[in-house]
């Protein structure tokens, strides 16, 4: 038997996702046995903001560099975590089929919101939608587990909180749903549903076993989805949104980009269809910062 050592965050999510690598690999590869290394992030500190404490890769420099540094074979990632630049010592080896792309609600559904109504997220890209959307809205921080987050919205302290949908299907929580938002209402973020797989580039065998389990269609929209975040380039700090479907028919991928400023008041949306993931996503990026008027936004480009 192989050992193969999986290095994830220690949230229940976290370590469910890694479970359904675990058993994905272990029916492809009966030969292979799964070890669980757990690892704790900038990102599990709950004392401050997330803005606070920093931006992307809060939640998964730490799983890489135990990769990296030998002390686990491959790293599992909830794909939206993931910086838009990869450690050059690592690569993306596998994303396994993807779940719901979608943002959702707990507490209320959209339409029924109150007016002020109060919203619980973290996440700037939220925030901006929904505000676009309904000025009259107001929000307040959450942090903590999706138990923690999902009981915001479910005691009445807040009118809803807002969540990822394939983490409620991933926990067996769907029925806590109140509502799912189309991504025309609320573009989802780059990588949202998907698991990423990440490696040593040098790892020959680790990247074969971790390919058995990975979903061309899935991969190749979070190539296209990096793409974007890629071309508005590793500085930019305005709310960000970008999502990739694919017409298996025609074989191509329609790409959908977002950026905004942080009170919602402008919202610029774009989207290109093509077939090479990379340049799609980058013709998203320039649509987006020349044609929308993206650069001008403070902290694009």
């Amino acid at each position: 038997m192989r050992t193969l050592r999986l290095a994830t965050r220690g949230s229940p999510l976290a370590l469910r996702q890694t479970a359904l690598v675990g058993e994905a690999l272990q029916a492809a590869n009966p030969d292979v046995d799964v070890e669980v290394v757990v690892v704790r992030t900038r990102g599990d500190d709950l004392s401050a903001p997330l803005s606070a404490i920093g931006g992307q890769g809060i939640f998964a420099t730490e799983v890489e560099l135990a990769v990296a540094e030998g002390r686990a074979d491959a790293a599992v990632h909830s794909a939206k975590d993931l910086t838009s630049a990869m450690r050059p010592d690592l690569l993306l080896a596998a994303v396994p089929p993807r779940a719901d792309q979608r943002d959702g609600l707990v507490g209320s559904t959209l339409a029924g919101l109150p007016p002020g109504g109060l919203i619980a997220t973290g996440s700037a890209r939220r925030r901006a939608q929904l505000a676009h959307l309904r000025p009259d809205l107001s929000f307040t921080e959450v942090r903590g587990n999706m138990e923690r987050r999902v009981s915001r919205g479910e005691d009445g302290s807040v009118s809803a909180v807002v969540v990822a949908v394939a983490a409620m299907e991933r926990l067996g929580w769907a029925g806590r749903l109140t509502d799912i938002l189309s991504p025309m209402d609320m573009l989802p973020q780059a990588g949202q549903g998907a698991i990423a797989l990440q490696c040593r580039s040098d790892d020959v065998v680790t990247r074969q076993l971790l390919h058995s389990i990975d979903d061309d269609v899935s991969h190749r929209a979070l190539r296209a989805e990096r793409s974007v975040l890629s071309g508005l380039g590793g500085s930019c700090t305005v709310p960000v949104g970008a999502w990739a479907h694919e017409d298996t028919a025609a074989g191509t991928l329609r790409v959908h980009g977002l950026l905004a400023s942080g009170d919602g008041r402008v919202v610029i949306r774009m989207s290109r269809v093509g077939d090479d993931p990379e340049q799609v996503g980058a013709e998203v990026a320039q649509a987006l910062l020349v044609e929308g008027g993206g650069s001008d936004l403070e902290g694009a480009g």
